[in-house]
């Protein structure tokens, strides 16, 4: 994870850029929503994303459900 240097942490939805080997942060918070299932995924156990998206995801199955072609 990149962190901006100028987030702090703070509570509410998390704005994210997703790279190819992290994410960067625009807007501190704490979780982002999943774009399949719309629960709330903590920032810390983020791990599936889409860089094509820019969407995040709660599991792996939810990712390769996405991104199937």
């Amino acid at each position: 994870m990149l962190m901006n240097k100028n987030s702090t942490p703070s509570g509410g939805e998390a704005r994210l850029h997703y790279g190819p080997g992290g994410f960067r942060v625009l807007r501190a918070g704490q979780y982002v929503v999943c774009a399949m299932s719309g629960v709330p995924i903590a920032l810390e156990e983020l791990r599936y994303w889409s860089v094509e998206y820019q969407e995040p995801y709660a599991t792996p199955l939810l990712a390769t459900e996405r991104l199937k072609p």
